[in-house]
């Protein structure tokens, strides 16, 4: 998710670059939903972990 959030941003800054603005737009909204959704599985990996716990 990190990885599509780096690159619609990216998209985004060039197209702002070469004045192709409503894609700019669209490019930036898409990068930060998908960086809040990638933090969100984050932090809900971190909440609740992954596989089995050996105390």
């Amino acid at each position: 998710m990190f990885r599509w959030a780096i690159i619609f941003a990216v998209v985004a800054v060039i197209a702002a670059l070469l004045g192709f603005g409503g894609v700019a737009g669209l490019s930036a909204g898409l990068a930060k939903i998908f960086l809040i959704v990638a933090v969100v599985i984050l932090v809900l990996g971190f909440l609740f972990g992954r596989g089995t716990r050996v105390h």
